[in-house]
Order: C-alpha cells, then sequence, then structure tokens
C-alpha cells in the first residue's frame, strides 16, 4: 500500500486511530485533520510515520469548510499526481449524559455535518468513502436489537444515533441506495438545503459503511488465532443476536476487510459484532 493516500477524519482516537495506524503501518500516506495537532505529541507510534512523511496532520475542524478543503489538498500532496484514494470517516462525539435526554453530543448534529463538508469539497475524481455508523438506528435495525439493548439505544443513545441517522440517508443518497422516510432525522440535523451540498443522487458509488455492534475498549481478536470460529461476524445488514463489539475489532475489519478487499465490500451497508 505504499502508494495509497488516505484523508482520515476522526482519526485521533478510538476506530479511526487504530486504522490509520494500521494504514500507516502497511506503508500508506494518512492525512489526519486533527483539532487538535498535540493529541500526538506523545504518541511513538504515530511520531515514527510522521518523522518519515507518511503521516500528515493538518490542524483544522471538520465543522468548518475551509478547514476540510485544506485537509484534500493536503491529503493529494506528491510526486506522483495521484488523487486521494480512500476517505475513512469515523467522527464521533464526546457525549455528556443528561437525565431528560441520555447521551448528547454538542452540537447535535456533529456527525452529519462533518460528513456534508467532506462531500460538498469532494475531489475529483471521488476516492473510496469508508463511515463508520452504528447498529440499532433504523426502525428495522432497531427491531433487531437483542432485547436488553433497546432501552440502551431507544434511550440513553437517541441523541447521538440521530446524528448518525443523517450519516446514513446522506450516504444513502450517493450512493443510490433505498432510505426510508421514516427513519430520515430531519432538516435540524441534516439542513434545509443538504441535498443541494452533495454529488447527485447515485454518486459517488465507491462507498461502504459499518455499523458495529455497542463498541467496547477490547483487545483485537481479529489479530490472534482463530480456532473453533471466526474473531467477529459480518454481514450485509444486520448480524442477529449481537451485543459488542471491540474497537479494534472494527479497525481490523475496516482494513483487512474492506480496504483489502474492496470489491467484495464496496457499495454495501455492513453490520460487524461477536
Amino acid at each position: 500500500m505504499n502508494d495509497t493516500k488516505v484523508l482520515t477524519v476522526g482519526g485521533s482516537r478510538n476506530i479511526g486511530y487504530y486504522a490509520s495506524l494500521r494504514l500507516l503501518d502497511l506503508g500508506a500516506t494518512v492525512t489526519f485533520l486533527l483539532r487538535s495537532p498535540s493529541v500526538f505529541n506523545d504518541d511513538a507510534a504515530i511520531q515514527r510515520h510522521v518523522s518519515s512523511g507518511k503521516a500528515r496532520l493538518v490542524k483544522g475542524n471538520a465543522l468548518v469548510r475551509e478547514d476540510v478543503e485544506r485537509a484534500w489538498t493536503e491529503a493529494a500532496k506528491g510526486d506522483d499526481n495521484r488523487p486521494v484514494d480512500f476517505l475513512v470517516f469515523t467522527v464521533g462525539g464526546t457525549p455528556r449524559f443528561t437525565i431528560t435526554k441520555g447521551f448528547v453530543i454538542s452540537p447535535p448534529n456533529l456527525v452529519t455535518q462533518a460528513l456534508l463538508n467532506c462531500l460538498e469539497t469532494l475531489p475529483t475524481p471521488a476516492p473510496k468513502i469508508i463511515a463508520i455508523s452504528s447498529m440499532g438506528l433504523t426502525r428495522a435495525s432497531h427491531n433487531n436489537l437483542p432485547l436488553l439493548l433497546k432501552p440502551l439505544y431507544g434511550y440513553l443513545l437517541r441523541v447521538p444515533h440521530k446524528d448518525k441517522c443523517g450519516v446514513e440517508e446522506v450516504l444513502a443518497h450517493c450512493a443510490g441506495w433505498p432510505w426510508e422516510e421514516r427513519d430520515s432525522p430531519g432538516p435540524e440535523i441534516l439542513g434545509a438545503n443538504w441535498k443541494e451540498r452533495v454529488p447527485g443522487h447515485g454518486q459517488p458509488k465507491s462507498v461502504v459503511v459499518i455499523r458495529p455492534a455497542l463498541l467496547t475498549d477490547g483487545e483485537c481478536r481479529g489479530d490472534g488465532p482463530v480456532r473453533d470460529k471466526q474473531a467477529y461476524r459480518v454481514n450485509e445488514g444486520d448480524v442477529s443476536g449481537s451485543y459488542t463489539v471491540s474497537r479494534k475489532d472494527v479497525a481490523h475489519f475496516l482494513i483487512e476487510g474492506v480496504v483489502k478487499d474492496w470489491d467484495t465490500w464496496q457499495g454495501k451497508r455492513v453490520s460487524i459484532a461477536y
């Protein structure tokens, strides 16, 4: 992957961080859009790649269109004049708990608006897009959740999941996927004229959405020995009877599955769980 160029938005921690580090270790050039590049000051693994020029740190906010434009420009730099190959979009706000609404993020449409800025400034030719969403967002998917998870998703995670629904609706529009109007988060998340900010319906088609189960900070089973069963389960649509999956295993699948076997997963919305 020495010639691969990646822009990662949301890569300062969690899934985006683990996936970006895997890409760097494979030889890719990864450009991070970061509100605080100092987050990596004491990170020896990232600093090693910064020193080699493979990791590029761009200070900016994904909610600011001009900052995203600068990140695309930086990600495309190189002697080969090749375009950016991948956008890895893993933005997620830092939630705080309230009694009345459960967990909330500020602004409540943070993830959707960050994605809209990425798509509004999308270079030509467009890169392959990988975005992290969640299981249980739509009514149909919520109905397929294990019984014990339904109150958690319906109350505690309702507000951030509404934002993720905005991400899914935007990407469904761009990729030409079906989307039920009843699952729309509405203009308070998407904005009144959001379709004017993104490519036309059905373009770009090179999109994969990964929907993890409830995320944990557990170890990466995908890197360990696999004996009687797979390290994790993946399926287009929902994964039945699923509760959790670690962030490290989602990153493992993002790289070892989706990036390395793009033709298999392109154009799909895929769930992952143990």
